[in-house]
């Protein structure tokens, strides 16, 4: 195809694309239920289980193949920039004051996962089609632990604030532990690129590279940047050189986390995190949020839709597989939180809605098992598993949050307002 060809075909795909995120993301909102759940739901849809199962024919001629690099870049960029931004709404403040408060439940949340991940292990590595071939057994339990401990840190704090949670005892125990939780399993999974099929002298390169160039992130970046975050504050305006600055620290830092052997979205969430707080990164979220939520976001799910076939779940042991996993993941992540929060002295009802919160796991768990695909870690069959249960998690979260604790609130008059970001996001 000539690149005339190519824009031509990639033009209607990009539409549809965005079309069935907004619709499906609109009918998720009706039944109460964050929009992302319904953007997650349109990538499946337009793949090859829905889409492709019914109209195979349409599907190939609308997503035709020479077009998949163009998508494979903006669903990357997407994800990228989105942990950028989640890493500027990153409260590190919250995370400080009540990190102690927290470990306890974000312990359990952890050691109790990558447990259950070993079991599942020693199980899954029999079957075929699975993991890797070449896969060892620590890498896979690591992995497994890391997929079911991860939680979906920008929804749970959306439900945070929204029910007007964010300064009680509930609410910053479960961001804190949440923000934990998340940041130990990103670890893991670096850990897992770094020792996964490279030797030993690239993953020595991975695991030192990320360490020093996530200590230079969080400890003089933030410095270097301050100048600029002071310029922004003062005239109240962020400049189109101001932003395209910014989008060059992005591409350096992703660029630089890629050059080591992990992944791009570790230098977009480093970033996130040492941008100064203020008005420059109110308004670098106001300037990006929009075309990464509406149009770059829904490209990645429809990347990600596009390699899962939940067709394999015909299977009687794939699916007994898959009801496993999911089941082993609930329990796991949901009663370790709960009995957590318990030990630690919180009531029955905040414990078990810690444990509902904490369980979903959406777009942060798309990010690591697309990543494991990209690297070779898992194959086809356990990456819809994944999918499956990322989306049943998720779906899970807001109406078992609402039985366990919500009901039970009285609709106080003044909410506190819902940061940007989450917002817009909805996760």
């Amino acid at each position: 195809m000539s690149y005339v060809d190519l824009a031509l075909a990639f033009l209607p795909q990009l539409a549809l694309i965005i079309v069935a995120a907004q619709v499906f993301g609109y009918l998720a909102k009706f039944i109460g239920q964050p929009k992302v759940v319904g953007e997650m739901i349109a990538g499946v849809v337009l793949g090859p289980s829905l889409f492709g199962l019914f109209w195979p024919d349409l599907q190939k001629s609308i997503f035709v193949a020479e077009t998949m690099p163009i998508l494979y870049f903006g669903a990357q960029l997407g994800v990228g920039l989105y942990m950028f931004l989640v890493g500027l709404e990153f409260n590190t403040q919250l995370f400080r004051k009540n990190a102690r408060s927290a470990v306890g439940v974000s312990l359990a949340g952890m050691l109790v996962p990558f447990g259950v991940g070993a079991l599942l292990c020693l199980w899954l590595l029999e079957t075929p089609g699975l993991f890797a071939a070449n896969i060892s057994f620590a890498n896979a339990a690591l992995f497994m632990g890391a997929a079911i401990a991860i939680t979906a840190f920008p929804m749970l704090a959306r439900i945070i604030y929204e029910r007007g949670l964010a300064g009680t005892a509930l609410g910053t125990l479960a961001l804190a532990a949440g923000a934990i939780d998340d940041a130990a399993a990103w670890v893991v999974l670096a850990v897992v690129l770094a020792s996964f099929g490279g030797g030993t002298i690239l993953a020595i390169k991975a695991v030192v590279g990320g360490v020093l160039y996530a200590s230079l992130m969080l400890t003089k970046v933030r410095g270097w940047l301050q100048p600029l975050a002071d310029k922004v504050e003062k005239t109240g305006v962020l400049t189109a050189a101001q932003l395209l600055l910014v989008f060059v620290l992005f591409s350096v830092s992703a660029y630089a986390m890629e050059w080591v052997g992990l992944h791009a979205v570790f230098g977009g969430f480093l970033l996130g995190i040492a941008m100064p707080r203020g008005k420059l990164s109110e308004l670098v979220t106001a300037r990006l949020q929009k075309v990464t939520v509406f149009v770059l976001l829904p490209m990645f799910f429809t990347y990600s839709g596009l390699k899962t076939q939940l067709n394999v779940l015909a299977s009687f042991e794939v699916m007994f597989i898959a009801l496993i996993i999911l089941a082993a993941s609930i329990f796991a992540k949901g009663v370790a939180c709960w009995a957590a929060a318990r030990i630690g002295g919180a009531d029955n009802r905040t414990a078990m809605a810690v444990g509902a919160l904490m369980n979903a796991r959406g777009l942060m768990e798309l990010i690591i098992i697309n990543i494991a695909l990209k690297f070779g870690v898992i194959e086809q069959g356990l990456f819809s598993i994944m999918v499956l249960m990322a989306i049943v998690t998720t779906l899970m979260a807001s109406p078992l949050f609402h039985l366990v604790y919500g009901r039970h609130m009285s609709k106080p008059d003044d909410q506190p307002p819902v940061p940007p970001l989450n917002a817009a996001m909805k996760v």
